[in-house]
């Protein structure tokens, strides 16, 4: 049995468990085995994006470390992980002779979670169903970072039972952003209305993501407004059957 390893990222591993499980059930089914190393730590994204370089780099190293002690490829449910160990890495360790290729080498195992089914496995249906319209919003960095967008999009068509309606502006950030939520808080109060305001004109009960931080940014817009839609992660919806 084919196996990969697991990288949770810290906002799944602390809020959103179910997601990881799904995943992890998903590639099972699919005869993929499925290592978790317990040692490992956030990407340093958030560290990298704040300027914290220094910072970055020792998280960096860590993981390096850690996942060279691994083999397979490297599957995370987020897009935003994927790009920062694929790029913001090689900036990170730009001219450095020993740490560079190590990044890449690592970037190169790394691969988003619909990415790896679609791209990696060939598989576009799960079997999976769902009653009643989904709409999808591409997180930035799956979209713009990694350029993954048809990936998601095909496995959401495939679920039986639902209806996949466009987003209006979908390819506007939900406010999220890291650390740009914390620095431009009004900012990132209007991108997050006028992206639940999009969600509304769907009709769709239930929003669509592939990364915990948009996950979790929109569901606390919601809760705040006391709407009635949801935020789902993309592997939990392909593990209902």
């Amino acid at each position: 049995m084919p196996t990969v390893q697991l990288f949770i990222t810290c906002l799944t591993d602390s809020f959103f468990p179910k997601t990881g499980e799904a995943v992890v059930d998903i590639l099972n089914r699919l005869g993929i085995g499925v290592d978790f190393a317990p040692d490992q730590t956030c990407c340093g994204q958030p560290q990298f994006n704040a300027g914290l370089r220094n910072d970055a780099k020792m998280i960096a190293e860590h993981t390096i470390k850690l996942f060279e002690k691994t083999s397979g490829d490297i599957v995370t449910p987020s897009g935003s992980c994927a790009h920062h160990f694929r790029h913001n890495l090689l900036e990170l360790f730009e001219g450095d002779n020993e740490w560079y290729p190590r990044a890449e080498a690592l970037g190169k195992r790394v691969f988003e979670f619909t990415e790896y089914l679609v791209d990696q496995l060939h598989v576009t249906d799960l079997g999976a169903t769902w009653d009643g319209l989904l709409t999808y919003h591409p997180s930035c960095h799956t979209l713009r970072g990694i350029h993954v967008d048809k990936q998601p999009r095909t496995l959401l068509k495939n679920v039986k039972r639902a209806t996949l309606v466009e987003l209006p502006n979908a390819q506007e950030c939900c406010g999220f952003g890291g650390v740009m939520s914390a620095e431009h808080p009004e900012l990132s109060a209007e991108w997050l209305k006028r992206k639940i305001a999009n969600l509304e004109a769907t009709t769709s009960p239930t929003l669509v993501v592939t990364d915990a931080g948009c996950l979790m940014h929109i569901m606390g817009g919601l809760k705040r407004q006391g709407k009635s839609q949801q935020v789902v992660h993309i592997a939990e919806i392909l593990n209902n059957r």
